[in-house]
């Protein structure tokens, strides 16, 4: 009689046990989050976003603009796809380009006094919003920083939050070449450019957002990547993005529905 009162409460035990794990279980797999999801709440708890700047911040392809303006679109445009979709090195690519160029200090001046600057829609609404949390908003970009730092202004970005390669001249203005020590001259210079971010200001959560190869590359450091196709598709970093956007204003409405 005994061992059949043992044996009815060690099985009466054993299916509580069971019945409670599946219950914890079922309560674990709901609350279990998607990749895309994951990178969602990081973007609505992020204390730092750094944006790439062509075609994604702004319309355009700085360098191809550039290139068009001094007579020499097509040779560029060409070489911006293929850097861009990741089939040769950052370096490789800028130097080829830019030795293509060879922009002059009074062509700089003149393309940046006549060309306008092409806001992707939403962008300042977007980083505005940003701002009024408290969420610190960088640039960092492949491109010039004599291009990209009217950018910054217009969105209200200090210029010291700007990271972006730097063009040299000569004394009489010709082109001279660039500076190949800065970070984003190089493949994963996005990424170092992050990395002593978080290290410099102590970011916990910072979140890069941009449309190439080399904003992909940047995650790790950066603790998220989010794919922007607003103005062009590529579909290997797209494919590489665990969330990938083509509207700001999801971005935005990612915000608001946080702040209800």
């Amino acid at each position: 009689m005994l061992s059949a009162i043992s044996q009815l409460f060690n099985f009466s035990l054993k299916s509580n046990l069971q019945y409670a794990t599946l219950k914890t279980l079922s309560l674990v797999s709901i609350s279990v989050m998607s990749p895309q999801q994951s990178v969602q709440e990081l973007f609505r708890t992020a204390d730092c976003v750094c944006f790439d700047v062509d075609s994604t911040v702004i319309q355009d392809e700085g360098i191809d603009e550039l290139a068009k303006f001094c007579g020499k679109g097509d040779e560029v445009k060409r070489l911006t796809a293929e850097a861009m979709g990741g089939s040769m090195t950052f370096q490789e690519a800028l130097k080829k380009r830019l030795d293509i160029i060879r922009p002059s200090v009074s062509q700089i001046r003149q393309f940046i006094s006549t060309f306008p600057i092409n806001l992707t829609p939403g962008i300042s609404q977007l980083v505005k919003a940003l701002q009024d949390r408290g969420v610190k908003v960088y640039l960092v970009s492949g491109g010039f920083r004599c291009l990209i730092d009217p950018v910054a202004e217009l969105l209200n970005i200090p210029v010291t939050n700007v990271y972006a390669n730097r063009l040299k001249f000569f004394f009489d203005g010709e082109y001279a070449g660039f500076d190949e020590n800065e970070p984003t001259s190089r493949s994963g210079g996005k990424g170092l450019v992050i990395k002593r971010l978080k290290e410099h200001h102590n970011y916990q959560r910072l979140v890069m957002i941009g449309d190439g190869a080399t904003d992909a590359e940047a995650c790790p450091p950066a603790d998220g990547f989010i794919g922007f196709g607003g103005n062009v598709v590529r579909e290997e970093v797209k494919k590489r993005a665990l969330w990938y956007v083509t509207d700001f204003q999801e971005l935005i409405s990612s915000l608001t529905i946080q702040a209800k």
